[in-house]
């Protein structure tokens, strides 16, 4: 497991919000709406000179949309699945907009379904408080997904 550090200042992702209690698979099914509709919300989406899309994330938070990590040892929140868009986006009607806080963050590559549980136990280990909710990126160049660990807000 390969832990980088990188900070991310307050950036907008429009997507399509769900909760765990809308039951198993509710992640999933998110992810199907949104690709589904992507044309919808493509034109907002931050893009490199190339017109390569940036971020895909899946953004977390507690039940209060305050980023805090997901309650009850992880298993209960929000998520948000969809695209890093331009500052000053607004969400089309059915999509919701999130506008996630500057962090420093630890992230790994998700290489297996023990990511989470191997970074959480790294923070234990090494007296790292987690100061928000964990977010998946996907990262369009490579392809490659990742899971980021924030470690303290930025005050901005």
């Amino acid at each position: 497991m390969n832990i980088e550090k990188c900070i991310v200042d307050s950036f907008i992702v429009i997507g399509k919000e769900g909760s765990t209690k809308d039951g198993d698979g509710f992640i999933e099914k998110l992810w199907d709406d949104a690709n589904s509709h992507f044309n919808e919300v493509s034109h907002l989406a931050k893009k490199d000179d190339n017109g390569n899309l940036l971020g895909i994330w899946g953004v977390m938070s507690d039940f209060s949309h305050s980023f805090n990590p997901w309650e009850n040892d992880f298993s209960q929140g929000l998520y948000l699945a969809g695209v890093e868009c331009l500052d000053g986006s607004e969400a089309p009607l059915g999509w919701t907009k999130w506008v996630v806080p500057g962090y420093e963050y630890i992230y790994v590559e998700n290489e297996n379904n023990d990511t989470f549980q191997n970074v959480i136990k790294y923070l234990q280990e090494n007296n790292i408080t987690l100061a928000g909710a964990v977010h998946d990126f996907n990262c369009p160049e490579t392809g490659k997904g990742y899971m980021f660990f924030p470690i303290r807000r930025l005050s901005n």
